[in-house]
């Protein structure tokens, strides 16, 4: 024979297996079963891997990697600073940031937001807010005449107080490009030590962009020149509260702000942030969903294994005159366990195979799927407005197909041993006796 015949006799009594209803039904059962956990497995690994991947490129392109922000006085020569601190491993760009809250007012309208001075050059480094501008221009702060085109009085009193906002905000206060608004901020702190309460600082600022990313984001977020906001909270042109970081690797931010501050000027306190203090939720429910997915998917293959089971038990009641007869003929313990754990093996093969192809192909073609699906049904499955992407993502990972892979075969091995095992068990002179 070209083939060992254990695994020749185990092929023939899965081809002979197709002529009984019962058992052949409960074989399909298990295949169906570890082929639907196999695919769904890759389909949902696939779908985080997605989501983990729009964490990192998107929402983490306008959120700060990481911030280092002075504690109580500003941060003096800002400029020295930041090119100190690029020069630290896995730095790749810093860009200096003061940021305030208040409330944003257009008539009898309010909205909270947090503001943001910058320089627009040198933000443009370490975020991508600017691929998010949809009326206006980011370099409007510096030149706002390109993006309100207005008279010359509109147009110097934009260079002085341009701010640039997220869709959110313009749609609650109804702005529009070249709208006057008024925002409300609190003291600096010394003032307020001086007296009990003091009136806000009132600014009229000139909208000369709006930007539109999604999510809470858009709700939010404004930016206005450095220069303007170092004049509002009372600094000079060498200061600033911080700086802003953008790293080579997201996920290992907390390490590197730890290692930047360690580095830092030890006579200024300094907070050290990374974006896992404000978006680290996101993170971490995506790593939940994933662990949690994995063990249920894991388990439905499991169950499915246990119907190999109860096939491969059937067969050796059913076959119990063949193993006499080869353990007559001189066949081996060996040989006989190996035949069934191949006729059981056969169903995880299958189910692994037909379960495999079909997620690849499905996790592949996943965005599509789903968008072809809510074109179809006329909504959406997930609002921009809520989270801070509109479609679903995926991301395949071969190395995770693989293990996928190799778990359900793994269980579908382990699932024949025992059958295998109960077939070496048959007593040769007591079944031929009865035959």
């Amino acid at each position: 024979m070209f083939k060992p015949l254990s695994l020749f006799v185990g092929l023939r009594y899965v081809r002979s297996r197709h002529g009984s209803g019962f058992s052949s039904f409960i074989s399909a059962s298990s295949t169906l079963g570890i082929g639907l956990g196999v695919m769904v497995l890759i389909v949902i690994l696939s779908a985080m891997n997605g989501f983990e991947r729009e964490l990192a490129q998107r929402l983490l392109s306008i959120v700060p990697h990481a911030e280092v922000i002075a504690v109580e006085q500003p941060m003096q020569n800002w400029q020295s600073r930041m090119l100190q601190v690029q020069q630290q491993t896995h730095v790749l760009a810093a860009a200096p940031v003061i940021k305030m809250t208040g409330m944003m007012q257009k008539g009898n309208r309010l909205k909270a937001v947090e503001i943001r001075g910058v320089d627009p050059e040198l933000e443009s480094q370490v975020s991508s807010i600017e691929d998010y501008i949809t009326s206006g221009s980011w370099q409007s702060l510096h030149s706002p005449e390109q993006a309100l085109g207005q008279n010359e009085t509109a147009t110097r009193e934009a260079e002085k107080n341009g701010v640039i906002l997220g869709a959110g905000i313009a749609n609650k206060l109804a702005l529009k490009l070249g709208d006057q608004v008024q925002i409300l901020l609190q003291q600096p702190q010394a003032q307020q030590s001086k007296q009990n309460f003091l009136a806000p600082i009132k600014r009229n600022l000139v909208v000369v962009g709006i930007f539109k990313f999604g999510g809470t984001v858009d709700d939010s977020l404004a930016y206005i020149s450095l220069s303007q906001a170092a004049d509002i909270v009372g600094y000079s042109a060498q200061q600033a509260q911080g700086l802003r970081l953008k790293l080579d690797d997201v996920f290992l931010a907390p390490q590197i702000v730890r290692e930047v501050g360690y580095n830092f000027d030890p006579y200024l306190y300094v907070y050290l942030h990374d974006w896992t203090h404000s978006q680290g939720h996101l993170f971490n429910d995506i790593q939940l969903v994933r662990m949690v997915m994995f063990l249920v998917m894991v388990l439905v293959i499991a169950v499915a294994s246990f119907n190999i089971v109860s096939t491969l038990i059937m067969a050796v009641n059913d076959k119990k005159g063949d193993i006499a007869i080869l353990k007559t003929m001189g066949a081996s313990t060996a040989m006989v366990m190996i035949t069934f754990i191949v006729q059981g093996l056969v169903n995880g093969v299958l189910g692994c195979l037909a379960g495999g192809i079909l997620g690849v192909y499905i996790a592949l073609n996943l965005t599509d799927m789903m968008t072809s699906l809510e074109s179809l049904l006329g909504s959406k499955f997930l609002s921009g407005d809520v989270y801070f992407i509109d479609f679903l993502p995926t991301a395949l990972n071969w190395n995770e197909v693989a293990i996928t892979l190799a778990t359900a075969l793994l269980m579908s091995l382990l699932a024949t041993i025992y059958p295998a095992w109960r077939a070496t068990k048959v007593e040769p002179a007591q079944v031929l006796g009865q035959m």
